[in-house]
């Protein structure tokens, strides 16, 4: 297991821009797939997008285009630069860590709304 801290979400109005951070108690340099997901209100959980330890990325057709994700494994750090925000993006985005070993482990999440 592993501890996740999210931050960099907010308020934001539509076609702004915002980067979240998740940061791992331990190197993630190990760690299979590291992603970002999200929450809405009455709707269930999905994944946004997702990045492995040899770098490949992937991204739900909603956000391609607008959203990039990346690591930093020399500072156990993943990213969601996140721009031409949509009200639709609105939710509770959440870290994801997982490991084939270990399983998952989530952060707190971090609230991103955007205005219209």
């Amino acid at each position: 297991q592993v501890q996740l801290v999210e931050s960099g979400g907010g308020l934001v109005q539509a076609g702004g821009s915002l980067r979240l951070s998740c940061v791992a108690s331990r190197s993630i340099f190990s760690i299979n797939v590291m992603g970002w997901y999200r929450q809405a209100p009455g709707k269930q959980r999905e994944a946004v997008a997702t990045i492995t330890s040899s770098g490949n990325t992937n991204l739900v057709d909603s956000v391609k285009g607008r959203f990039t994700i990346s690591r930093d494994n020399a500072k156990n750090t993943v990213y969601l630069q996140m721009n031409s925000l949509k009200p639709e993006d609105t939710a509770v985005y959440y870290c994801n860590a997982h490991t084939v070993f270990s399983g998952d482990s989530w952060g707190q999440g971090t609230q991103v709304t955007v205005s219209s």
